[in-house]
């Protein structure tokens, strides 16, 4: 059996209807198009990549001989030594030429040495350590041993970057004196007082102890959304709190705008 359906038949079917077209919207056309173009004109050289319109053919007379691309090497020269005495060297000494014999020098070597052993400066040994039960020995300049850093003319002063750092923090410490002076004398900010103070930091954590009893009741297993959001709201306040008391703990002195 079939399983194709048809519509139901209906006269109104057989009436002739209208074909509706569809109108597309027109074409996108970027309004920066001319200027696109125009500097892409510019860029855009003729013959710049195909090269000339027209080439000029070679000539049939002036054909490619043989071995004519490959490299030439230097005509020769004659060769020729040079005249130059500094480059000649010395003759042979003739047969006849008889060395001199029978020169002696009056310098007594042993006492010329002895004098000039006595007289010379000993070596200093370079200073050494062994460092194993065989002998090792190293040298004990760059061993760390030999206190030399306590002999440099700067050992135990500040350092200058130091001197300079603690400078910059004095005076940002001052500017700050002042920018704080100005507006308490005109009476924007006021200081707050100890027992102001104490009372912020005691009421912050009686709301964080209340906070962590709740935090404290909630459920162990977390399995439906309130709870996860009760559990990460209670988070939220008492990480909050937590910065505050930090905060005030931390700077006994507290500036406030004067409203």
């Amino acid at each position: 059996m079939s399983t194709t359906m048809y519509p139901t038949e209906s006269i109104y079917n057989l009436i002739p209807r209208e074909e509706v077209k569809i109108e597309k919207p027109p074409r996108y056309v970027s309004t920066f198009r001319a200027q696109v173009k125009h500097e892409k004109m510019l860029n855009k050289a003729t013959n710049k990549t195909m090269g000339p319109v027209k080439v000029d053919l070679p000539s049939p007379e002036k054909y490619l001989l043989k071995h004519s691309k490959e490299p030439k090497l230097p005509e020769k020269q004659p060769f020729s030594y040079l005249d130059d005495e500094t480059f000649k060297k010395p003759q042979i000494p003739a047969k006849a030429d008889n060395p001199l014999m029978g020169i002696h020098t009056q310098k007594d070597f042993v006492k010329t040495n002895a004098f000039e052993n006595i007289m010379a400066v000993p070596k200093k040994p370079q200073p050494i350590y062994a460092d194993t039960k065989t002998g090792d020995k190293q040298l004990l300049e760059n061993s760390g041993l030999l206190p030399k850093y306590i002999k440099k003319k700067d050992f135990g002063k500040i350092p200058e970057y130091l001197q300079h750092r603690t400078e910059e923090v004095r005076r940002a410490r001052d500017e700050y004196d002042s920018f704080v002076k100005e507006h308490m004398r005109q009476g924007t900010m006021k200081q707050l007082s100890e027992d102001e103070r104490n009372n912020i930091l005691q009421g912050l954590k009686m709301n964080w102890g209340e906070l962590h009893h709740q935090y404290q009741g909630l459920s162990v297993v977390t399995d439906t959304t309130p709870k996860k959001y009760r559990k990460e709201r209670l988070e939220l306040e008492m990480k909050q709190l937590e910065r505050d008391i930090d905060l005030i703990e931390r700077y006994k002195t507290i500036y406030i705008a004067n409203n």
